[in-house]
């Protein structure tokens, strides 16, 4: 095993499929690719109740992997799957009663910092992280430049870590790596073919290791 501790490490946005079972197999067979910090479960269009379904079916399945689950939609079906964490896309009035609420016991994290002062924002509720971008976001081959420049300066300065959105492109995640962000997120660069997503995993991971800066002590 590579050690992925000082740098970039992946977070995969589990995709937005219906079927449960497809759901499994093809975050499942992600997963076996290599090595991922954390998974996003969206609500996306799914009920409460589809919703609970589909969490208490791949909660297990992402923490077996050694990975964090965190829930992105309603927080009751958080505790109820015993995911590790919730992803709050809401603004920082949210992210506060969050933290509030379930930190320390659950991860809690939140995105929706578009600019500096909303990032500096979410920063004084002190998430164990920030997120630059939206779960479906990726809708290029390239991480959107504005985040990446946001990570830039959040890295140099702040201590709480950071995920950017990736692209379309799986080599998207090597840019996010070289702006000092902790974590770079991952969908339709893994999800779009999915029977190549233990391939793409795998090759992310080697892009990293090879390529991505190395964190300092």
């Amino acid at each position: 095993m590579s050690n992925t501790d000082n740098r970039c490490r992946l977070v995969l946005i589990a995709p937005d499929i219906a079927d449960v079972e497809s759901r499994v197999q093809i975050l499942g067979d992600a997963l076996r690719g290599g090595d991922v910090a954390s998974v996003i479960l969206p609500q996306y269009d799914l009920d409460d109740h589809a919703f609970q379904k589909h969490a208490e079916a791949l909660v297990p399945l992402i923490q077996k992997a050694g990975a964090a689950a965190l829930l992105a939609g309603d927080t009751r079906v958080a505790g109820r799957a015993k995911a590790d964490g919730l992803h709050v896309t809401g603004n920082a009035a949210e992210l506060a009663e969050a933290v509030e609420k379930f930190s320390p016991k659950l991860i809690v994290g939140g995105g929706n910092a578009t600019d500096r002062h909303h990032a500096l924002e979410m920063g004084e509720i002190r998430p164990d992280y920030v997120f630059f971008g939206k779960l479906d976001g990726d809708i290029k081959p390239e991480a959107h430049p504005k985040n990446v420049a946001l990570a830039e300066w959040w890295a140099s300065m702040i201590e709480i870590p950071c995920i950017v959105m990736g692209g379309t492109d799986p080599q998207s995640a090597l840019t996010v790596a070289e702006s000092g962000a902790e974590f770079v997120a991952l969908r339709l660069a893994v999800f779009s073919q999915p029977e190549q997503a233990a391939v793409i995993v795998g090759q992310v991971n080697a892009l990293l290791d090879e390529k991505a800066p190395r964190f300092e002590d």
